[in-house]
């Protein structure tokens, strides 16, 4: 019992850890001295060093063939997707609404597996979706305020949560064949490959001018996606899904506060309240979808 408690406990302590670590990711995009896409390019490009140290190091894996190439390239396409689109989001809006509109992802896919799958719905599902869109669109309305700019982050952002979803629904099958350190490694490298292409046609500035504008790129490969990823996959593995997935919803608070202190992004009522209630819905959304 007491190393199911421990298991637990460092379970949680990563999981919490994990989502500060993803919550920062907006505030390098920011600081960024490259474009957007080229950004998303060397958060997954830099990230491939520790993760494949770590799939080399780490206890024997069976090695991916030819054969499972598709298999990796769909994860990857719908991850670049959801970077490329996201990461525009958090030049537009604010941080805090990029982020919060991206945790959409859950609900984005549990709502299109009704819609196309013919899945059941639990009702107390509906009753998360309708909070999740109250909120949203008292976020919009408080976004709207300052500009058309913020409407059009928002609306990159619920996008970016449908690409998102897609990913974790690739993933999420393809869990049964590959260790999490080996799947993060595929994706991602096929995720770069496949934003770099479209950062050098749209005319993105793909090199930093200074070494802090490198050190901002380390920062979001290695802290961002390296350690985040790592943590919130290890910590998934230790505690149950259902409840695994409302503590990374820390991940908008975490994103907010850096906006709010550093950015000096501040949050209106409208705001606020839109925020408290998308939160809100993902989290009654999902306890639907894991008791469904």
């Amino acid at each position: 019992m007491e190393t199911g408690r421990k298991a637990s406990a460092k379970g949680l302590t990563a999981l919490v850890l994990g989502g500060i670590a993803l919550g920062t990711s907006p505030l390098f995009v920011r600081l960024s001295e490259t474009g957007p896409t080229a950004t998303g390019f060397w958060r997954m490009a830099l990230a491939l060093i520790p993760i494949y140290l770590l799939m080399r190091l780490g206890p024997q894996r069976a090695n991916p063939k030819i054969k499972d190439a598709p298999a990796f390239f769909w994860p990857g396409l719908m991850f670049a997707a959801d970077l490329f689109f996201w990461q525009w989001a958090v030049m537009y809006t604010t941080m805090a609404s990029a982020t919060l509109f991206s945790n959409f992802a859950p609900v984005v896919v549990a709502l299109g597996a009704w819609l196309f799958l013919k899945e059941r719905i639990a009702p107390l599902f509906l009753v998360g979706l309708a909070l999740a869109l109250g909120g949203a669109v008292l976020l919009i309305k408080g976004n709207a305020a300052l500009g058309q700019r913020f409407l059009l982050g928002d609306a990159l952002g619920l996008l970016s949560a449908v690409f998102y979803g897609s990913y974790m629904l690739f993933v999420a099958r393809l869990r049964a064949r590959f260790d999490t350190v080996t799947l993060t490694f595929w994706y991602s490298a096929i995720s770069a490959a496949l934003l770099l292409p479209v950062a050098l046609a749209t005319g993105d500035t793909m090199l930093p001018a200074t070494m802090n504008g490198w050190a901002v790129l380390a920062g979001l490969a290695l802290v961002s996606h390296a350690l985040g990823q790592g943590l919130i996959a290890y910590g998934f593995g230790h505690l149950p899904a259902s409840f695994s997935s409302l503590v990374v919803l820390i991940q908008p608070l975490v994103a907010a506060l850096l906006g709010w202190s550093l950015m000096g992004e501040a949050q209106g009522p409208w705001q606020m309240a839109g925020g408290a209630l998308i939160l809100a819905g993902i989290v009654v959304a999902r306890q639907a979808s894991a008791k469904a």
